[in-house]
């Protein structure tokens, strides 16, 4: 019998799968545990337009990735920040600031986890950080922080 899984099985495929696998496993076992489905053909278009659609998010969120590195690569954000005595700052410059400084000034929304920082950003000048947004893609800006 050929079944459709709904969810990974161990030992017989991951989901999405189509398996021919015994009646009884399939009838007793698969699908009273709800793990599949019988390959029926509705079942089957079912299937096939599920990974269409997953497979256009992913170019859409691809295009999305590729569009923000093309105005982030190489740019430079101003970060501006108070400091005390020996120019140290006061607490640091986090990546969550540094997010909404890009929102700010490129209007583009990059989350906080996808920035990751050559130092941490305690004292005036300039530092580089990259961008890394999934599928490969990535860029690199350079962040100056200056007194307030």
């Amino acid at each position: 019998m050929k079944v459709i899984l709904l969810k990974d099985v161990k030992g017989s495929g991951k989901e999405g799968e189509i398996l021919n696998v015994a009646d009884g496993y399939a009838r007793n076992f698969l699908v009273a545990k709800g793990l599949a489905v019988e390959a029926t053909t509705k079942n089957l278009n079912d299937l096939k337009g599920k990974k269409e659609s997953e497979q256009h998010k992913i170019d859409v969120e691809k295009e999305k990735a590729n569009h923000i590195a093309s105005i982030l690569n190489n740019k430079e954000v101003v970060a501006k920040a108070k400091a005390g005595t020996g120019g140290r700052l006061f607490g640091a410059i986090t990546t969550a600031a540094i997010a909404d400084l890009i929102d700010a000034q490129y209007g583009c929304k990059v989350d906080k986890k996808k920035i990751s920082l050559s130092s941490e950003l305690k004292a005036f000048g300039d530092f580089n950080a990259e961008i890394k947004l999934g599928y490969g893609i990535g860029c690199n800006i350079k962040i100056k922080v200056i007194e307030e």
